[in-house]
């Protein structure tokens, strides 16, 4: 049985002794990809600068092929490579920036073909971008370019960091399909952390949610932020807007976080609605539908007022209603089911 690719363990990380992320194990398989959603401040960074051996744990270890690793392995060095949502380009042409790491490897046979396939591979014309200087570049461009650095590796491990939050459109969908080429080429790990979490669950094999710098679960799920109301009947709700509240059972306090599972939301016809009493109710509209790439179950994206809800649509519910894109509905959960943190 082959070892992870990453195994961690008992990881804790301080930034002035302040903890920023707990991590007991979190394993990570060869040639898999996997997903980190959370919000901002909640460690994906950290963390992926962590697998990427530029920080060194404040405390616990990670192994990388079952073996402990720290920043500066040489064995390590040259095998993961991270790419940040801000392109770093060193001031010097396309060419020598993606020729770079090659050399420092002592790869220098082929230099100008393999820089010219990187080069292709992110959709760039090698032609006409090779010798451009760094600074010619659009911001789409040099994010591309600082991919081909990367890929011109044949990485063994592929952290991505938002790599596609701050470019146009066309260069993230560029960035998203060479990077899936590492993948399917040369049975590259990717890791991912993105707020695209669509995106995420169309590719990844898992995806991880972190929250506050600690794992709270993974595949799909609902998270909801405060502040909460207390109503005249002592009900607590969000107010969504448009006329919309997520009422919830007592939180644990004003700005506390609410997990609610996709399984736990049942979708009906709009004014239909649950039977029994013991379910709240939301309207909204379905804004996505999608098949999950594991088990192939349907979910749908529901919009109600500022809040987008996913909902897992059972077989028996569908066998009940039709669903489309646009179409208004209303939504149905316990809300002794929510989880607070």
């Amino acid at each position: 049985m082959s070892q992870p690719s990453y195994r961690i363990e008992n990881l804790v990380h301080r930034y002035h002794s302040d903890p920023v992320l707990a991590v007991d194990r979190l394993d990570v398989e060869p040639a898999s990809i996997t997903g980190l959603v959370g919000p901002n401040g909640s460690g994906k960074s950290t963390l992926l600068k962590l697998m990427a051996f530029i920080l060194r744990p404040t405390e616990g270890r990670i192994l990388f092929d079952g073996v402990p690793a720290v920043p500066f392995d040489e064995w390590v060095r040259f095998q993961v490579t991270l790419l940040t949502q801000d392109p770093y380009l060193m001031k010097r042409t396309v060419y020598k920036n993606i020729a770079y790491g090659l050399k420092v490897r002592g790869d220098r046979d082929n230099l100008t073909q393999a820089v010219h396939d990187s080069l292709t591979m992110v959709g760039l014309d090698p032609d006409a971008f090779a010798q451009r200087q760094w600074d010619e570049l659009s911001g789409g461009e040099a994010q591309r370019v600082a991919l081909a650095a990367r890929l011109v590796l044949k990485p063994r491990v592929l952290l991505l960091d938002e790599p596609t939050a701050s470019v146009d459109a066309a260069s993230s969908e560029l960035i998203r399909v060479a990077s899936l080429r590492a993948r399917s080429e040369w049975g590259t790990t990717l890791v991912i952390a993105s707020h695209d979490r669509e995106w995420l669950y169309d590719v990844c094999d898992e995806v991880i949610h972190l929250f506050k710098g600690m794992p709270v679960g993974t595949g799909r799920s609902n998270m909801i932020f405060g502040p909460w109301i207390r109503q005249d009947d002592g009900l607590y709700v969000k107010v969504l807007g448009d006329g919309k509240c997520f009422m919830v059972s007592p939180p644990p306090n004003e700005g506390a976080t609410a997990f609610i599972d996709p399984a736990a939301i049942r979708i009906f016809g709009k004014g239909e609605g649950p039977t029994t009493a013991h379910m709240a109710t939301v309207d909204g509209t379905i804004t996505r539908l999608s098949l999950e790439r594991q088990g192939g179950d349907l979910f749908a994206d529901v919009r109600a007022g500022s809040l987008t809800l996913v909902v897992r649509v059972a077989e028996s519910h569908l066998a009940a209603m039709t669903l489309h894109r646009g179409w208004p509905v209303t939504l149905g959960y316990r809300p002794d089911s929510i989880r607070w943190r």
